[in-house]
């Protein structure tokens, strides 16, 4: 799972997963790794290497706490217990809880909503919120400034204004970054 992990959270455009039933394990672990996060009511969330004697990969480790900081990423790889989507919600392991039956309405409503927006600024916003706890501020600054160039130069800065202006939805390019 470590090599399917790390190519999700890699992948430069927003990833979502859809969460239905248990998310145990590996299952977890990617779900993880996704940029967003949506469970229909009832799936379970569960890290369980302490009930199997095995470490967690230190990048997976990595992640979980940065996404449901460090108390709830020690309960979950302490106990291996299983958590709902109420408390998976309210730790930010999911985004959002869909009723049963909504998830696939949903996941589709909301992928249509991101195929709406600059890909640009969704490949800078990942690159940013992903590598910038690592870096020196300066040179977190320096690759925030390369991507506002890019998007300058790529027109979706002044479609966005122009559309903003005009009062009608913006027409992105869709530019591999």
């Amino acid at each position: 799972a470590v090599a399917a992990e790390e190519a999700l959270a890699a992948f430069p455009k927003p990833t979502l997963a859809a969460i239905r039933g248990y998310c145990v394990g590996g299952g977890a672990q990617l779900a993880a790794a996704c940029d967003l996060r949506f469970a229909e009511e009832g799936a379970l969330f569960g890290v369980t290497p302490a009930k199997l004697g095995v470490v967690y990969p230190a990048s997976a480790t990595r992640r979980l706490v940065r996404l449901v900081g460090l108390a709830t990423a020690k309960y979950l790889l302490f106990s291996g217990e299983l958590i709902d989507c109420a408390r998976a919600l309210r730790t930010g392991l999911v985004d959002e809880v869909l009723a049963e039956g909504e998830l696939a309405k949903r996941v589709a409503e909301f992928s249509a909503v991101l195929a709406s927006r600059s890909l640009l600024t969704q490949t800078a916003a990942k690159e940013l919120a992903n590598g910038t706890w690592d870096v020196p501020p300066a040179e977190a600054e320096e690759r925030g400034a390369h991507w506002a160039a890019q998007a300058r130069a790529s027109g979706d800065t002044a479609e966005g204004a122009a559309a903003f202006l005009e009062r009608r939805a913006p027409r992105f390019t869709w530019p591999t970054p």
